[in-house]
């Protein structure tokens, strides 16, 4: 590697910017973010709907915004762990059993 790729912030767009200096290049814009909350959201709609489309918890689930991305750039913790498993890459939450572990054998899960 020549040089390290860092892609400078551009608005609220922090997902994107800390997805690409992490992959260093410029992997994801955010269109592609969008079209994986996009996913997520119609996942999370499906699974709402097993309960009941004339259901209240459905009607207000849908009159809900989006909690994968909104319009200021940001994007959840699920889209950025589906960006990563593009790449085959896992996130590994800090208050996780997995993480925990690494905590005590840092070179791998035990």
């Amino acid at each position: 590697m020549d040089s390290i790729f860092h892609e400078k912030q551009e608005g609220s767009l922090c997902a994107q910017h800390c997805l690409n200096n992490l992959l260093q290049g410029e992997y994801f814009t955010p269109v592609d973010l969008s079209s994986i909350a996009h996913q997520l959201d119609e996942e999370e709609r499906m699974r709402m709907a097993e309960g009941g489309m004339a259901s209240e918890e459905y009607r207000t689930f849908l009159q809900q915004p989006s909690g994968n991305m909104d319009d200021s750039g940001f994007f959840s913790i699920q889209v950025i762990s589906n960006a990563l498993s593009v790449w085959g890459l896992e996130l590994i939450l800090f208050n996780s059993r997995e993480y925990q572990s690494l905590m005590i054998n840092p070179i791998g899960l035990t």
